[in-house]
């Protein structure tokens, strides 16, 4: 099954990839931008018994900084 885990920073945490982003957003001339926050997505394929526990385990040990980071797991539907 496939996964896409969505990561990203907490609020009140700064993200100056974000404030550059937006900066850079400003300087090509693009207005009414108020705020720009970047994550990341990490996609998984994963055996279809592997249980969300197993997927927070994942996020919590490795692939996300929970100190500082949220996630959100979303189980993408295979035809």
């Amino acid at each position: 099954m496939k996964v896409r885990i969505h990561v990203s920073l907490k609020p009140g945490v700064l993200d100056p990839q974000g404030r550059a982003v937006h900066h850079a957003l400003e300087g090509l001339g693009f207005s009414g931008v108020e705020d720009v926050r970047v994550g990341r997505l990490i996609e998984l394929e994963v055996a279809d018994s592997t249980s969300e526990a197993e997927l927070e385990d994942m996020c919590r040990k490795l692939l996300a900084n929970t100190v500082i980071e949220n996630f959100r797991i979303e189980t993408m539907e295979t035809a």
